[in-house]
């Protein structure tokens, strides 16, 4: 298994496997890479911070991977300092950009570098990976093993410098032949250059002078406020660096002058709930940041829930637009957990962009 080869793994790993084994992470990058160098894996059901936090201290767990959003909550977690992470080694995933400020208290605390790694569900494993003994913050690391990736122009498909902002493309022999019964849309996905075929990520990002990926937003994740475009993964990582923001999400809301406008959706730490109000955090954006990305509306909310799932769900609504398909599988997740670990495990499977939005606002109790 190359993951475990990229990893440097050997059979004394103790590895924590929380993310969906039926998920393109959780099967290649975590149980079947730890089958294979016979490592030692300890599974947990579903999320739960508190639990995770112990199973950490007692298993003296070395290597875990997982999605940014389960390390802000461990980190937030009030018994965070009853855990003891002093045994981990690594720690790496994807599904998300790790803000950087809590890549920096990872550092700080442990001297851990989060070694980030990038593919989507089209590419059956890895594109993208960090090398374990010289990550990048905020990077999506190197292409993986027999990947050819590029940054391209997204309207002329034409590759554009080092430094440059594009989409991210790439070729290489895990990448899928393309979408089942759908022609267009895998037309729409594939273009030739260089004789090569190359696959459209989506996303858009850069490659820096050393080889190194980073991915700025989804190109249909734009707001246009005004003519001015916001990413809102670049407002998110900013707004992290608030030190009364546990997690931020950025959407977009119709405002009836600009069209639509900057909404942030925030999870507060614990121990800044009842001192600080919406406006505040908007005056604090407009001081840290251009003006026009700065959040016009912020609401408060206690938890996100799923999240990362919800807003992964967008990119298959690109490729197939299916209600019954999203309906036939929540049913099916619904008989073997409870509620919301069906939408968990659902919105994977999720392929219409409609029910993923209006999930995404009913989950986290976010209004338009």
């Amino acid at each position: 298994d190359l993951s475990a080869y990229w990893g440097n793994g050997t059979h004394e790993n103790i590895g924590l496997l929380v993310v969906p084994m039926f998920h393109i992470t959780g099967m290649t990058s975590v149980m079947h890479a730890g089958i294979f160098i016979g490592a030692t894996l300890i599974l947990m059901p579903r999320w739960e911070r508190e639990l995770a936090g112990r199973l950490i201290s007692k298993w003296q767990v070395t290597h875990w991977t997982n999605i940014p959003t389960m390390v802000i909550d461990l980190l937030g977690s009030p018994n965070f300092d009853k855990f003891n992470l002093k045994s981990l080694v690594h720690i790496g995933g994807g599904g998300a950009a790790m803000p950087q400020a809590v890549a920096q208290r990872l550092l700080d605390l442990y001297g851990l570098s989060y070694a980030e790694g990038y593919g989507l569900t089209e590419t059956a494993a890895p594109s993208h990976n960090n090398p374990p003994d010289n990550p990048k913050q905020q990077c999506l690391g190197i292409p993986f093993i027999s990947v050819d990736a590029r940054i391209v122009d997204p309207e002329t498909l034409e590759e554009v410098p080092a430094g440059q902002s594009g989409e991210i493309v790439m070729h290489g022999p895990q990448i899928f032949n393309g979408y089942w019964k759908r022609p267009d849309a895998t037309e729409a996905a594939f273009f030739d250059m260089d004789g090569k075929r190359f696959f459209r990520s989506g996303d858009l990002g850069r490659v820096d002078e050393d080889g190194y990926f980073f991915i700025t937003d989804r190109l249909k994740r734009m707001i246009n406020a005004s003519g001015f475009k916001v990413w809102p993964a670049e407002v998110e990582a900013l707004m992290f660096k608030h030190p009364a923001i546990q997690e931020a999400c950025i959407i977009s809301t119709r405002d009836a002058y600009r069209g639509e406008t900057v909404k942030a959706v925030v999870v507060l730490r614990a121990s800044h709930k009842g001192q600080i109000n919406e406006q505040d955090i908007i005056d604090w954006c407009r001081e840290n940041m251009a003006v026009y990305k700065a959040p016009t509306h912020v609401q408060f909310v206690d938890e996100f829930k799923n999240m990362d799932f919800l807003l992964r769900a967008e990119r298959y609504a690109e490729a197939r637009g299916d209600e019954n398909y999203f309906k036939h599988w929540y049913t099916r997740y619904r008989e073997w957990y409870n509620v919301e670990d069906s939408v968990w495990c659902a919105l994977t499977w999720l392929y219409d962009e409609d029910v993923a939005k209006l999930l995404k606002y009913q989950y986290c109790e976010v209004s338009l």
